[in-house]
């Protein structure tokens, strides 16, 4: 049994609209320049994941691109990007046509069983609603030995910034223990865990 709340199908429908519409309209605002110090930490959280070329990665939350050139350097197999908001994915399409775009809340994402080596999950675990189905489908989707990683390149505590200047809620990140509990439910294992005042990593690796 999953410790985390499994929310009404009302209220994630509500809450991803009001993302939705949020990211659709100020999609510009995440791309480039970066804030001084994410590029050298957005290198360390690909870098976690340990690509190989013949992976198939899924970044999740992707926006317009940010973590793309980078995994891009490690030429996996396959890139999927997957994002609530089809401006951000136009975008993301804009500057790099060769990635998979696919508009979904990530508990509906139609991949095959097994098929991903890697998984994404950067600045937007927070956002995530309905996190038993969002996790359930990714541990469908991820063969043994994949890698999951969950960070923000600005750290957890910057999500208190944001909690007043958006109209949804946002979750906070686990600390270890509780990740331990929260992850071992949808078949995954702790790896690594950083927790630096700019920079939380989460890497879980799914089990046999």
């Amino acid at each position: 049994m999953s410790p985390y709340e499994k929310p009404g199908e009302e209220e994630v429908d509500r809450i991803n609209r009001l993302q939705r519409e949020l990211f659709d309209q100020h999609y510009r605002l995440f791309d480039p320049p970066l804030p001084e110090g994410v590029p050298k930490r957005l290198e360390r959280i690909v870098a976690s994941a340990e690509i190989a070329r013949d992976d198939n990665v899924l970044d999740v939350g992707s926006g317009t691109g940010i973590l793309v050139p980078l995994i891009q350097k490690y030429e996996p197999a396959r890139l999927f990007a997957c994002d609530l908001s089809e401006a951000m994915l136009r975008q993301l399409k804009k500057h790099y046509p060769d990635v998979e775009a696919i508009v979904s809340d990530i508990r509906e994402l139609a991949l095959p069983d097994l098929f991903l080596d890697v998984v994404f999950i950067n600045a937007c675990y927070p956002n995530i609603v309905d996190k038993v189905g969002a996790f359930t489908n990714l541990g469908r989707m991820t063969r043994p030995a994949g890698r999951m990683v969950i960070s923000h390149p600005l750290g957890k505590t910057f999500i208190d910034s944001l909690r007043e200047e958006v109209p949804f809620p946002l979750d906070d990140f686990p600390e270890k223990p509780e990740a331990e509990i929260l992850f071992k439910s949808f078949g995954f294992g702790i790896k690594e865990f950083l927790d630096d005042p700019e920079l939380y990593i989460l890497v879980v690796t799914k089990q046999n």
